[in-house]
């Protein structure tokens, strides 16, 4: 049931390699993207961009042991009680992207298709078949329920160098690039201590203006952003949105970068099962002032996986309901109400991704 005095909308987008981007929510459930409870919301939207729906965890399995039962309706069904209609599930690699599709399909939801940098590797051993697969795999899905709204998880992610060299995520983003470029698709973007070059590289593709529009781009936004001010500041010039999480709001230095971020350009997700919000972060403070009502909807009491309940969270692993959280500290950062922060967000999701159904829905009417 939502909270009292509250009728919103939430957007999560959900990633199958892993990250996850939302959509509107049924007129009840309240949105991931919450009211402040001292007054009632007629029509509240809210969006995340990124979980992890294809990981193990949401079946019960930690690291090839199966620890509780299949938990993925639970955690759904908690997710539309906080105001998440709908989904994005990104492919990591080609094989993931596949399982994205099939998900979206399934659930009548959306994916992503493309090869995350750490997983660039796999094109080394057929270049062209890989790249071939990939293609054909969007250009069959680019309509109806379950379509590919964006390609990707791709970009650069130096810190993981040992997954593959720096050659050969470069190599294998400029040419995921390409097809952004020719089925005029978004981009979802990784980026990791890699600035310069992913930078460079956008640029020297036609991505450094207006998000790549004058060479058939479509924009994009980079995921899980966690880099300085000056970062967010130039992929926002590029023409690209920047999506936090609770990983984008662990330090001061953090904060300091999402308050940069305006909010035509802001987007919102969880990357969950990972990425959750804990007390040790700089977002503690805003989230002790989250509302008990929403508290209970967005970052409910979880149990330890070996002591599961059926209906309960798993402590230790984030959900797509916690965007509500990111969303409230991002209000709280940036001092914007926070009704109006994820009207914003769930306008850019829709409008980003073309998911034109989602903002014409009567739903959402109040």
């Amino acid at each position: 049931m939502p909270a009292a005095g509250y009728n919103m909308r939430l957007a999560e987008l959900i990633y199958s390699a892993f990250p996850c981007v939302g959509l509107p929510i049924s007129a009840h459930p309240p949105s991931n993207y919450c009211c402040i409870c001292t007054f009632p919301i007629d029509t509240l939207d809210h969006h995340s961009l990124t979980v992890n729906l294809t990981d193990p965890v949401f079946r019960g399995r930690y690291h090839g042991r199966k620890k509780h039962q299949d938990d993925f309706a639970h955690m759904l069904v908690r997710s539309k009680r906080a105001g998440v209609a709908s989904m994005i599930i990104t492919g990591g690699s080609l094989s993931e992207s596949k399982q994205a599709l099939n998900l979206a399909k399934e659930h009548n939801l959306y994916a992503t298709i493309g090869c995350h940098p750490t997983r660039s590797g796999e094109f080394e051993k057929d270049p062209s078949g890989y790249f071939q697969a990939l293609d054909e795999l969007i250009g069959a899905n680019l309509s109806g329920p379950g379509r590919a709204v964006a390609v990707g998880e791709c970009g650069l992610d130096y810190d993981r160098t040992h997954f593959a060299s720096t050659v050969v995520q470069q190599r294998h983003f400029r040419s995921q690039l390409a097809l952004a470029k020719k089925y005029h698709l978004p981009l979802f973007l990784h980026s990791r201590a890699a600035h310069g070059d992913f930078v460079q590289i956008l640029r020297e593709e036609g991505f450094g203006e207006d998000g790549g529009r004058a060479v058939g781009g479509r924009g994009g936004v980079v995921h899980s952003f966690t880099g300085p001010p000056q970062d967010a500041i130039d992929y926002i010039n590029m023409g690209f949105h920047v999506s936090v999480n609770g990983c984008s709001l662990k330090t001061e230095e953090n904060l300091a970068a999402v308050k940069v971020i305006v909010p035509r350009r802001i987007m919102f997700e969880t990357d969950a099962p990972w990425c959750s919000m804990t007390s040790t972060h700089a977002s503690r403070k805003h989230i002790d002032s989250l509302p008990a009502d929403l508290r209970e909807l967005f970052l409910p009491r979880a149990v330890r996986a070996e002591a599961f309940v059926p209906g309960q969270p798993v402590k230790g692993r984030n959900e797509p309901n916690a965007v509500g959280g990111v969303a409230w500290v991002v209000h709280k950062v940036k001092e914007v109400p926070f009704e109006e922060i994820v009207e914003q967000g769930w306008r850019n999701t829709v409008e980003l991704f073309g998911l034109r159904e989602l903002a014409d829905d009567p739903s959402r009417e109040a």
